[in-house]
């Protein structure tokens, strides 16, 4: 009876450990293949729980998950299995209302497309909707009255009627001086508001909701019967719009004239430098005018211009070899012909080191030898494009008028004989990526079509000129941020310092006053310069 019950207690554990291991394996080939399924899937999956109380126990394969209630559980194995969180497979699936990363992206650049367009036309609308109050609200004066109570107004004499003609001249001016100061579409879009403009709007609001007040309690409530007074208390409001108006030009346009401070303006990459004047503005302000200056003066910014200098500071830290004569093992007199090895190197680097300079005086020469190489072959196959296009244009006037050719078509036709020499010239001076062959043609169409030189023709192309003359795609720079300690609403001062950072570089601004200037004036007596010339008759000639 024993022997038998200890045959069947082990009968029973292995059954048990024979059915885990089976369901074991079978969970992990469940496994391998839902996580290639994942794979395949969509970046946004839905994973169901297996405990999860509110959905239907999943089933895979005909086989209930484990941890589910399952037909072996009612039969009475209620034993879990120990390896439940090796084992444990989650399904995956793809959810109608996935949304992948790329969306996701999309979609918060779509956002900041929108919010970028509402901060630039904010102001256009403020500065309507002020306007058409500022303008409406006189005519909304005179209105009221005979609206509201015409039987008792008094009758308007000839000073009245001469009062309507000044206020409708006064608000036509008020309306064309209000269009081109406010009414303009912005020039950038600034980090912070600016200060003037909303004092000037405060002001504007609180000066036409104090004359609204005003009328409602001394006109609209009495029911003023005197209409000519009415009329004057609306001219006194288009006086005082105009005074305002007067305070804004002066803020906004005149205030910053004069230069008081001197700006030093570098790029961080290549170290160009510039210098300007300007007047009393606030930091963002400066930023803008500094930044519209780049881009009239500065050079395009080449970034392949520096790669050969750190190409050739790669190849000088190439030669050089740094041991750590701390690491385990190195002791001091482990390997005696390492270290006369190593001093060997370190010797052989520093005469390199010393010969560096005498590289980069070759290095220099040669490109300077190369460049005025590719150049003149690129001068001398212009001029002889355009001489051939000269000696077309005389033959062209002898000919029928069907056979001319068109301007643009002996653009196409002439371009390929100067494409070689113009395309190795910008190579050696690494301003390929600037023109493509669509700009080329098209200028030297506009110089044909002008009658230029050739000279005129390659000013575009043998100098570097400035940003703007180049397309917006060759930029790189269309956002820019503002750096400063100080507060970018406050106003510049001596010493002040800030930076403005795009994706490759940075232009540094530092900032100093232009000094007092004392002039003194020397009078020099005109008697001073006259002399007597005497002449003695015994001298001779």
């Amino acid at each position: 009876m024993d022997t038998e019950s200890t045959h069947s207690g082990y009968s029973y554990h292995s059954s048990r450990s024979g059915r885990s291991n089976r369901h074991g394996e079978r969970s992990r080939e469940r496994h391998k293949a839902s996580s290639k399924d994942s794979v395949r899937s969509e970046r946004s999956v839905v994973i169901n729980p297996p405990d999860s109380p509110s959905q239907e126990s999943p089933v895979h394969n005909g086989e209930p998950l484990p941890g589910d209630p399952s037909p072996a559980g009612e039969h009475g194995d209620e034993v879990q299995d120990d390896n439940w969180g090796e084992t444990t497979t989650a399904v995956t699936g793809t959810s109608e209302l996935s949304i992948s990363q790329e969306e996701v992206v999309g979609l918060g650049k779509e956002i900041q497309d929108r919010t970028q367009g509402f901060r630039r036309y904010l102001p256009l609308a403020v500065g309507s909707c002020v306007g058409l109050l500022v303008v409406a609200t006189p005519l909304v004066f005179l209105l009221l009255p005979a609206v509201m109570w015409p039987d008792r107004l008094q009758t308007c004499g000839a000073a009245c009627e001469g009062l309507f003609l000044s206020i409708s001249f006064k608000l036509l001016i008020l309306l064309v001086a209000i269009w081109a100061l406010f009414l303009r579409q912005g020039r950038a879009s600034l980090p912070r508001v600016c200060v003037y403009r909303a004092f000037l709007t405060t002001l504007t609001l609180l000066l036409t909701m104090s004359y609204w007040l005003f009328y409602g309690v001394r006109i609209l409530d009495a029911q003023d019967e005197d209409y000519h007074g009415i009329v004057q208390f609306a001219v006194s409001l288009v006086d005082s719009q105009l005074f305002v108006h007067y305070l804004a030009v002066v803020l906004l346009e005149l205030r910053h004239l004069q230069p008081c401070y001197s700006v030093c303006v570098m790029r961080s990459t290549d170290g160009e430098t510039r210098h300007y004047n300007i007047g009393q503005l606030s930091i963002q302000k400066a930023a803008l005018s500094i930044l519209e200056y780049y881009y009239r003066d500065f050079p395009l910014h080449n970034p392949a211009l520096l790669s050969a200098s750190k190409h050739r500071a790669a190849k000088h830290l190439a030669g050089l070899k740094v041991y750590n004569v701390d690491a385990p093992g190195s002791t001091a007199g482990a390997q005696p012909s390492n270290g006369n090895q190593s001093r060997a190197m370190v010797t052989a680097a520093g005469k390199r080191k010393d010969s560096a300079h005498n590289e980069l005086y070759y290095e220099e020469a040669d490109y300077e030898r190369r460049v005025r190489k590719r150049r003149a072959r690129l001068v001398v196959a212009v001029e002889e494009a355009f001489t051939h296009v000269r000696r077309m244009k005389k033959e062209d006037e002898r000919a029928s008028p069907s056979d001319i050719m068109d301007v643009r078509e002996a653009a196409l036709a002439i371009f390929p004989s100067m494409a070689r020499a113009l395309q190795k010239y910008l190579r050696t001076t690494r301003r390929q990526h600037c023109h493509s062959m669509e700009s080329i043609q098209k200028h030297l169409a506009f110089c044909l079509i002008n009658n230029m030189s050739p000279k005129a023709f390659l000013e575009a192309y043998l100098a570097p000129g400035p940003t703007l003359q180049y397309g917006p795609e060759r930029w790189m720079a269309d956002q820019w941020t503002l750096v400063s300690e100080a507060s970018v609403t406050s106003g510049i001062k001596d010493g002040s310092e800030f930076l403005l950072k795009c994706l490759d570089f940075s232009l540094a601004v530092t900032i100093k006053r232009i000094p007092y200037i004392r002039i003194t004036e020397e009078y020099i007596d005109p008697k001073s310069h006259k002399f007597i010339l005497l002449l003695q008759s015994e001298t001779s000639v």
